[in-house]
């Protein structure tokens, strides 16, 4: 796998965890970080189907 893809699912799980943790706490940019980590993980999953598909 590519770097950018390890980075982008690793930091997305990092900021979900992170949220996660503050939305235990009652943080109120909890929300925000959950967010943020889903975006990311949602971008490398896109990233990691357009590599397949192109190999194809």
């Amino acid at each position: 796998m590519d770097k950018n893809l390890i980075s982008f699912f690793t930091f997305g799980l990092l900021l979900i965890t992170i949220g996660g943790i503050g939305s235990f706490f009652d943080w109120d940019k909890s929300m925000i970080f959950i967010g943020l980590g889903l975006t990311l993980e949602s971008l490398a999953l896109l990233i990691f189907a357009w590599k397949r598909l192109k190999k194809r």
